[in-house]
């Protein structure tokens, strides 16, 4: 595939900075710190979301060709300079794309955290800052790192330009463009922190992980490289990969469901032994394949689990933090929600999956509805009528979470409120 097919599959509207042909621009070789595909090979897209202003940078990371997009997003300042939430790693393809902006819009002025558990975003801070070296380093609060609780000097960070983000926005350098809520709960162990900031001119909320869409067709960074989606569109070990739009399709919306649910209710792990005897068959014993594992089938439902949880692409929590973070704190949380939904927003940029995502502040504050004995409106955050197959898509994960609790690690969920 050349650096330019991502145009082709893109709406018109839709404009996108030329990628780099040169893998030697991809490489990353911090890659052993967070061990994730693509590992030291990392493509970066970056989009133009609202012209002349807001620019989003998507990479990818994932596990066992399970990837999904990891997005950095960059702000215009009005008085002139850039604002970065959420670096990406900075391999020479992204400081290049970046710096085509720098030389329109002026230097990267701030570079925000935006929480403190996320090891995929909180490791690239450092050396992104590192390669501009004017900017501030704003952090979300209780930063921890495993297995040790270290400095962030330590850990890469600029000791003289790295401060935490103020409590109250308006003390904040950038408070004259941008309004920001922290959620920062205390989880015994570390804390689940996400900083949502709003810029007012473009009316664009921007988010780590609290709320996701999931688009229907696979992201244009993962279609640079469309193997992992053919691989996971198979059903069996012994399908040849073929590559086509259909199989892409396929691919990541399997993709999604894995990534999502972890064992979605539509995945039939086979025995060992079977799984065994069908690497030995498998026609392709390539290392890029796994030497020819495939330890998994498909039910027939998969799509329509994929649809239910998708929704025509309105935003959700992610079932893990709906069961394990959440409901620690579920009055903290509608609070942030609450507060986050009053402002005027018409668009949301999220770290992963699909962005951005036509959404408005009551849409976002919906997604949150599970928290309540009383939903808002008559359905949760998934709608009423799909209810029994999200149930059994969520039993992986609660399993996870009665395993975490009974060994001491979690500790259980908070009463609705």
């Amino acid at each position: 595939m050349n650096s330019q097919e991502p145009h082709s599959r893109l709406q018109p509207q839709e404009e996108w900075m030329d990628p780099s042909t040169n893998p030697k621009d991809w490489s990353w070789s911090f890659w052993p710190v967070v061990p994730l595909y693509p590992y030291g090979r990392r493509r970066t897209l970056c989009r133009e979301i609202v012209k002349d202003t807001i620019w989003t940078f998507d990479q990818l990371q994932g596990i066992l060709y399970t990837i999904v997009p990891i997005r950095m997003t960059v702000v215009k300042l009005w008085a002139g300079g850039l604002l970065v939430y959420a670096p990406v790693a900075p391999t020479t393809e992204c400081v290049r794309l970046v710096n085509e902006l720098v030389a329109v819009h002026g230097e990267v002025k701030y570079i925000i955290l935006p929480t403190s558990s996320g090891l995929e975003h909180k490791v690239f801070v450092g050396p992104f800052a590192r390669r501009f070296p004017s900017a501030q380093v704003f952090v979300a609060p209780h930063q921890w790192s495993l297995p040790f609780n270290l400095p962030l000097s330590w850990l890469g960070f600029p000791q003289k330009r790295t401060q935490v983000l103020p409590e109250d926005s308006r003390q904040a350098p950038f408070a004259d463009e941008f309004d920001y809520a922290v959620l920062d709960i205390n989880l015994g162990r570390g804390s689940f922190a996400e900083v949502a900031v709003f810029h007012r001119q473009s009316r664009t909320l921007l988010v780590t992980d609290s709320v996701l869409s999931l688009p229907e067709e696979p992201p244009a960074i993962i279609q640079l490289d469309p193997y992992p989606l053919l691989f996971h569109a198979r059903d069996n070990t012994f399908e040849v990969i073929e590559d086509n739009e259909a199989n892409r399709r396929k691919g990541w919306q399997r993709i999604c469901l894995f990534a999502i649910y972890f064992r979605p209710s539509a995945l039939e792990v086979t025995g060992l032994v079977q799984t065994f005897r069908d690497t030995f068959q498998a026609p392709n014993h390539s290392p890029k394949a796994y030497f020819g594992l495939f330890p998994f089938r498909w039910k027939q439902n998969w799509k329509q689990s994929f649809d239910t949880l998708r929704g025509h692409g309105r935003p959700f929590v992610a079932p893990i933090l709906q069961i394990l973070i959440l409901p620690q704190a579920p009055r903290q949380v509608l609070h942030w929600a609450d507060k986050v939904a009053t402002w005027d927003f018409g668009r949301i940029i999220s770290c992963h999956f699909d962005s951005p995502i036509e959404a408005v502040p009551h849409e976002f504050r919906r997604a949150f509805a599970f928290l309540e004995k009383k939903p808002l409106g008559s359905e949760n955050s998934f709608g009423s009528s799909s209810q029994p197959l999200v149930e059994e898509d969520f039993r992986f994960i609660k399993e996870l979470e009665a395993n975490l609790v009974r060994r001491g690690i979690a500790t259980p969920a908070k009463e609705k409120v």
